[in-house]
């Protein structure tokens, strides 16, 4: 009998995690055998996998962010809703990771972590980098100037090495001109069509090395567990925890604030009607798959306006990731702790930034956060391989940011479509 992705995964971490942890508590992790298997076998299979993520990064990136764009300026007859519905994400997805980011300085999840030798040096590394990056800051004029990048192949070869801002917004700006044809009249079929593939490419990529990740997973969290011993398995408990809290906060504190304070609509009933379509999207972790779904509630059940709702949810399927920013934000900051690097004021706040703009690019698939991540651990000087840590509860937490993902998508064309109409209210929108 085949066994399930997210089972494998999640058999793989505490198998991978139990034979750490034998090794580390018998006192064999120096052996020569444990070494060579450590050194030459799974890494070595830990880094294909990573690799596999990587080499998505740039093309991924670019494809979704441009599409994206698209895809918000293309409505012509939208008016006003097109402002609004980028607004509504903005504002949304920048709450998220500042909760998120909030409730990982607050609670510390990933401090109290002892290092072996091995790992000290990593950490020693990791902080020499920070510091050189923040010996090398620049006054706001020239950071400014230096987002809009001259030479956009260079910003893709930095992207790679963790300078991903300045590819970002290459990106956003070619978007905005590949609008401005389309909306003109001018033919981009092609461009568009091949954006599109390229996009599709990347994502069957990512499920190439989804197929190796048990494997990884085990080599990975394998090699953490024999250095850090079992301590690492209750920091990662409390991490869940706090990711899932975070989200809750969003959905039940923000969610509702705005439904209220703007519509003046009971934001519990709007989320008791929408209570099928969460439970699809938590089952299918895929915010893509649900978007049938949430187009007939929204149109059957919420009764919004057809052409705004069909406009906001599609976009939102993949450019309103409220509950992947939140937990990019709270995932680099834990291994950030877990890793001893600690982050000052400009590198957090730039992890905010980046993380807002990785909701606009991730993909709405399960596992289309991890490019992201990788890029942003890469950015603060924290190891890609700490990602194996997480990799086995990744499952489980992608159901539950998915299910925020699609209640964000509906809270904005509940927004959207209750003033779209002269100021008019939507049957959605009462209360």
């Amino acid at each position: 009998m085949k066994i399930q992705r997210h089972w494998a995964l999640i058999l793989a971490l505490l198998l991978g995690g139990a034979a750490g942890i034998a090794c580390h508590t018998l006192g064999w992790k120096d052996t020569a055998v444990v070494q060579f298997l450590s050194t030459k076998i799974f890494y070595a299979i830990g880094k294909v996998f990573l690799n596999l993520i990587f080499m998505t990064v740039v093309p991924l990136v670019f494809s979704a962010l441009v599409l994206g764009v698209l895809e918000l300026g293309r409505g012509k007859g939208l008016g006003s809703a097109i402002g609004k519905a980028i607004l509504f994400t903005v504002v949304l997805s920048s709450f998220s990771v500042l909760i998120g980011i909030a409730l990982t300085q607050v609670f510390q999840p990933g401090r109290g972590v002892e290092l072996d030798a091995g790992m000290v040096a990593v950490q020693k590394a990791a902080l020499a980098k920070v510091q050189a990056n923040a010996s090398q800051a620049k006054d706001p004029a020239q950071t400014l100037v230096e987002l809009v990048t001259d030479n956009p192949l260079g910003a893709a070869m930095g992207a790679l090495k963790g300078d991903m801002l300045a590819f970002m917004v290459f990106a956003l700006v070619f978007g905005l001109a590949l609008t401005f044809l389309v909306r003109g009249g001018e033919k981009a079929e092609a461009l568009v069509s091949l954006l599109e593939q390229v996009y599709a490419v990347c994502l069957k990529i990512i499920g190439f090395a989804m197929l190796l990740a048990p494997f990884a997973v085990f080599s990975l969290v394998f090699n953490t567990t024999v250095s850090m011993g079992p301590q690492i398995f209750s920091k990662l408990l409390f991490y869940v925890i706090l990711v899932v809290a975070g989200l809750l906060l969003q959905q039940l504190v923000v969610y509702a604030g705005v439904l209220w304070l703007v519509l003046r609509k009971n934001p519990y009933k709007f989320f008791w009607a929408c209570r099928e379509v969460y439970l699809y999207a938590f089952s299918t972790a895929s915010s893509n798959a649900t978007l049938p779904r949430s187009l007939e509630l929204a149109q059957k059940n919420l009764g919004l306006p057809n052409d705004t709702s069909r406009f906001v949810l599609t976009v939102g399927a993949t450019a309103n990731q409220n509950g992947t920013a939140l937990f990019e934000g709270v995932t680099v900051l834990f291994l950030a702790q877990v890793y001893g690097v600690h982050l000052g004021m400009g590198a957090q706040i730039q992890v905010v930034l980046m993380s807002i703009l990785a909701g606009i690019g991730t993909a709405g698939v399960p596992g289309g956060s991890l490019p992201l991540i990788m890029i942003l651990l890469t950015q603060i000087g924290v190891p890609a391989e700490g990602l194996g840590i997480i990799l086995g509860v990744d499952r489980f937490l992608d159901m539950c940011r998915t299910t925020l993902n699609v209640s964000g998508d509906l809270v904005i064309a509940a927004l959207v479509g209750g003033r779209d109409r002269g100021g008019a209210r939507s049957p959605a929108t009462l209360g």
